[in-house]
């Protein structure tokens, strides 16, 4: 029962006050030890493959359909790499794999930890807004970020694979799947996310510091894209298992 309670048995619901998304590109043979068999890198060109790491300020999680009330306001940090999945239908899907989520609230890293395989940990997030000036920061995790969020005709970061923005805004996330795979039993469990009004806002990243890639042994990586989502409400399906087919 425990493993079954992991496999995201009932559709969720949630509103993002806001989603801060920044991608990094690295080249491809860098990140394919990170992902299961089952999964190939999501690439650009052939060259590039991608970790984005999110900050996302939460409200109301709760079981879809039940009263606001009985939600939880959280905020969260996840770390994903861009990958895709070849269904039984023959299908390939868009999505992402989970490296590392980390959480503001004990609660929600003790109900993150009963209905999903993410590994919730609990850290500090502490966040100020000031002037289109944005600051996110985490002593315990190593995260330090500083944003502009109101500037109009932001230039891509130096040094990004993409020609524009447009290209840019495919690997902003969240994809429409996240992937979790059983390597004992070979069976992949599929989440899928549903939004509206999904229209990500470029942001300028002031400076960074990022220890996550420190501690994975990831070296090399560039600022590929940042975006800023508000106000949007989010929910995702009931998780679907199916026998990964070699």
């Amino acid at each position: 029962m425990p493993a079954l309670l992991k496999n995201h048995p009932f559709a969720v619901e949630a509103f993002f006050e806001h989603s801060v998304v920044l991608t990094f590109a690295f080249p491809k043979e860098q990140l394919a030890h990170l992902i299961p068999e089952c999964l190939t890198l999501d690439t650009y060109q052939d060259k590039w493959a991608f970790i984005a790491i999110a900050l996302v300020n939460t409200t109301g999680l709760r079981p879809k359909g039940f009263p606001k009330f009985m939600g939880n306001d959280f905020t969260l940090i996840g770390y994903r790499v861009f990958v895709r999945y070849t269904n039984n239908a023959g299908k390939r899907l868009r999505g992402l794999y989970i490296l590392k989520s980390e959480t503001d609230k004990k609660m929600m890293e003790y109900l993150g930890n009963l209905f999903t395989h993410y590994a919730y940990t609990t850290t500090d997030i502490v966040q100020r807004q000031h002037d289109g000036q944005l600051y996110i920061q985490s002593a315990k995790s190593g995260l330090n970020l500083h944003l502009k969020v109101k500037e109009e005709d932001i230039a891509l970061p130096l040094g990004s694979p993409f020609a524009d923005w447009k290209e840019a805004r495919k690997f902003a996330g969240p994809l429409p799947f996240t992937f979790t795979y059983d390597k004992q039993t070979k069976k992949v469990l599929i989440i899928e996310g549903v939004r509206e009004d999904w229209i990500p806002k470029p942001v300028e990243v002031v400076s960074q510091h990022i220890s996550f890639f420190n501690d994975m042994e990831l070296a090399g990586g560039i600022l590929a894209n940042a975006f800023i989502i508000n106000n949007i409400p989010y929910y995702w399906k009931k998780g679907r298992t199916e026998q990964w087919n070699h």
